[in-house]
């Protein structure tokens, strides 16, 4: 069951919410509706490792666990904040060198979604206790990845 309620009149956010699964495909749709279509098939690839991450590595994929998007689309930027109720994690990803050098090794299905997002997205923080990611897009002067 995917949950969308109408945003309050005081504010620019939008929730859904949805039981862990990997049936993503209504709910980027849902994200990504406001977006300039230039910017999004890159950012619907981030926010498809962000989401996968949520209800299979934070939720477990129980469906009886939710994951909560809350979005923001305005002109200075994409803002998203994805919350599961998994134990959380540390995450460690060096932004500071180049993708290649903090890839996982390549017999490694972990870890690459986490560069993804660190290469997409302008802001990318997690709460303390590593069960809220906060993605951010800036779009003055900028320009979409290229794939």
């Amino acid at each position: 069951m995917i949950a969308i309620p109408l945003p309050r009149i005081d504010s620019d956010w939008t929730t859904i919410s949805f039981a862990s699964t990997l049936y993503l495909c209504p709910i980027l749709d849902v994200l990504i509706d406001r977006i300039p279509e230039e910017w999004q098939a890159e950012i619907r690839l981030g926010l498809q490792e962000a989401l996968v991450n949520a209800a299979k590595h934070g939720n477990n994929l129980d469906p009886r666990k939710t994951v909560e998007v809350k979005f923001s689309v305005t002109e200075e930027e994409y803002a998203w904040v994805i919350a599961d109720e998994g134990n959380g994690f540390a995450p460690k990803c060096n932004c500071d060198l180049p993708l290649e050098d903090y890839l996982p090794a390549e017999d490694s299905e972990n870890g690459r979604g986490l560069c993804l997002l660190y290469q997409i997205f302008d802001r990318v923080d997690w709460n303390n206790r590593g069960t809220e990611l906060r993605l951010c897009k800036q779009t003055k002067g900028k320009t979409p990845l290229i794939c």
